[in-house]
């Protein structure tokens, strides 16, 4: 079955930099190799395994280590084209006043994306809250995706900084769309509708992450079917409803369920991923960006799987 003629594919190669120290003992540590700055002489590598595996459109990921154009040449030696990435903000912890210096540099870090994004011709980003180690941010450290540690005042503040990076964005031609993650302080179906309600469609359409949607227990059908005409792009993953059931049921640190296999290759996991490609409008050219989070399998091999998924599901 052909579905969704018009829609781009990307794979975000996360197989090759997210790992654990111990592949065979879930709490050794969470190994995220895109940090480490040896990861710049690895990444050529990365990208032509994507090629190889079958994808001709990878995710944005300029390193911090590098330039836009260290990373161009990197994806064009690979014989691949560039796909729209994740722009993330934080909340300040105190209020900063509009045009204050230290507000005004809060968003250099969506600048950057927006520059990158500008540069490769891409006119749409992921925009997400940042997700951050602090001890209080007890939904990456202690509690994920049970909507711990609520505080309404901080999500109006939240909602006024993602306001604002709209803003940084569209000055370069690049159209934020909101994007839910598990361990952010926009983790709920109702802090989604909320930043979603506050902000003009018009400004801030929804880039939606399903296999996070799916982790809090949500159909990511029916949330997907709400927004149909807001949404720009989507992260597709499939998982485990079991080990996502687990990892609500005692409170646990974001990483718990990762490293537990609660990521599967699309089409190996519980979510019903015909219905939410479906659930999109029959005319939709957005990007669906694929993602394993953790794979269970070498990297090649699951992006190849992945590949494989998105022939079958797409045509």
């Amino acid at each position: 079955m052909t579905r969704l003629p018009h829609a781009r594919v990307a794979l975000n190669p996360i197989q090759w930099f997210s790992l654990k120290e111990d592949a065979s003992d879930p709490d050794s540590a969470d190994l995220w190799l895109i940090a480490d700055p040896a990861f710049r002489d690895a990444y050529p590598d990365v990208l032509r395994g994507v090629k190889r595996a079958g994808f001709d459109t990878v995710m944005l990921g300029v390193l911090e280590t590098q330039t836009i154009q260290d990373f161009e040449r990197m994806v064009t030696a690979a014989g691949l084209a560039v796909a729209p990435g994740y722009a993330a903000v934080d909340v300040p912890e105190q209020p900063l006043p509009r045009g204050s210096a230290e507000r005004v540099h809060w968003f250099d870090g969506v600048r950057r994306k927006a520059e990158e994004s500008a540069y490769f011709g891409l006119d749409t980003v992921f925009l997400a809250p940042e997700l951050n180690w602090k001890p209080a941010s007890v939904r990456a450290t202690t509690a994920a995706a049970v909507g711990a540690g609520f505080d309404a005042d901080r999500l109006d503040r939240l909602t006024d900084i993602l306001d604002e990076a709209i803003d940084v964005l569209a000055a370069e031609g690049v159209r934020a769309g909101l994007h839910n993650h598990v361990g952010t302080w926009v983790e709920t179906v109702d802090e989604i509708d909320h930043v979603l309600g506050a902000i003009d469609p018009a400004r801030l359409g929804a880039s939606f992450d399903i296999g996070h949607l799916a982790w809090l227990g949500v159909d990511p059908v029916d949330v997907v079917s709400r927004y149909r005409d807001r949404i720009l792009d989507l992260h597709v993953k499939d998982l485990s409803l079991d080990v996502a059931e687990r990892s609500r049921a005692v409170p646990r640190p974001y990483s718990w369920g990762p490293s537990r296999g609660l990521f599967t290759d699309p089409g190996e996991g519980d979510l019903d991923l015909d219905g939410v490609l479906d659930a999109l409008p029959a005319d939709f050219g957005g990007w669906i960006i694929i993602e394993v989070d953790l794979a269970d399998k070498d990297p090649f091999d699951s992006a190849v799987a992945c590949a494989d998924w998105a022939r079958r599901a797409l045509g």
